[in-house]
Order: C-alpha cells, then structure tokens, then sequence
C-alpha cells in the first residue's frame, strides 16, 4: 500500500477496493444531500398543513394550542408564549415556507438553520421528545447545513449560472 496515495496494489494503479470506496463516496454525496432535505423537510411540512384552515387563516386548534396549551419549558418553570396570535402565525408559515424551501434545494442551510431553530424551540414545549424526534431533526437540520443543497437543487442552479456569468464577464475584460 503506498502510503501517499493509500491506494493497494500496483504503483500507480489504484485497487479495486479503492476504486469501490471512490464510487461510494460519490454515491454519497451525489444522494445524500436531497435525501436529508426531504427527510428534514416533510415533518415540518406535514405539521404546517395541519395548522390552517385556509390561506392566510389559522385553525381554530392551532390558536388554542398557542394561547392556552404549549409552554417554554425553562428553569423549571412553564412559560405562556408572548405573543401567542403571533407565534402560532409565523411558526405555521414557517412550517410551510422552510420545508418547500429545502424540497427546491433554494436558500437550503438558511432553511437547514431555521428548521434547528425551531428544532430547539419545539425541544423546550416538549422536553421529553428529545430521544424520539428532536435529536433527529437537529441532526437532519446540521447535516443539511453541513452538506448543503447537492446538485439536484435549484441552489445549484444558480451557483452555476452566477459562475458562468462571472466567468464571461471576466474573459470580456
């Protein structure tokens, strides 16, 4: 095994076990990331459409789960949320817009972050459900932050077209 390279075999040549390791590597990474997208976004996106009625108009249950049932579960006290109304209006859109968001593979770490984000807020309403949900969707969220969008994103579409254009511009100078 040369060391340098860590490949078996012939100088030079690289072995069929690397050769395998190389095609799983980019197996992965080529599947990976819109696999993780979905898998993060479609618990947010399933609980967000529960949350309306009709466009722009909450659920009757989603206002009452706001104002009278879910509490921020800090310093061993159970607190009201501020802004119940508010809260319960931007956590639906939010659960709607992030998860579609990530589905596009458009502004996907932004959307990675705020799906932590709210990640850790759900946590301090529902302490217990770290081991059964949350410790998941965090790890799904920091895994979509970390990896990014993949090439089937429209993210990557962009990225592409901002490089072809910057190239063109450069090459015109």
């Amino acid at each position: 095994m040369s060391e340098a390279t860590g490949n078996f075999g012939l100088a030079g040549a690289p072995s069929l076990a690397q050769r395998v390791v190389d095609f799983l590597r980019m197996l992965g990474c080529a599947v990976a990331p819109p696999v993780v997208r979905v898998a993060l976004a479609l618990p947010f996106l399933r609980s967000g459409l529960t949350r309306w009625d009709a466009p722009f108009s909450l659920s009757a249950g989603t206002t009452f789960l706001f104002e009278e049932q879910f509490r921020l579960h800090v310093l061993g006290n159970a607190w009201p949320f501020p802004f119940p109304d508010q809260v319960a209006y931007l956590v639906a859109s939010a659960e709607i817009v992030f998860p579609c968001l990530l589905l596009l593979g458009l502004a996907t770490r932004l959307s990675g972050f705020a799906l932590l984000c709210m990640t850790a807020v759900i946590q301090l309403v529902f302490p217990d459900g770290w081991v059964k949900f949350h410790l998941y969707w965090a790890a799904l969220a920091l895994s979509v932050m970390a990896l990014g969008p993949g090439r089937l994103s429209v993210d990557a579409l962009l990225w592409d077209g901002l490089m072809r254009a910057r190239s063109t511009a450069h090459k015109g100078v």
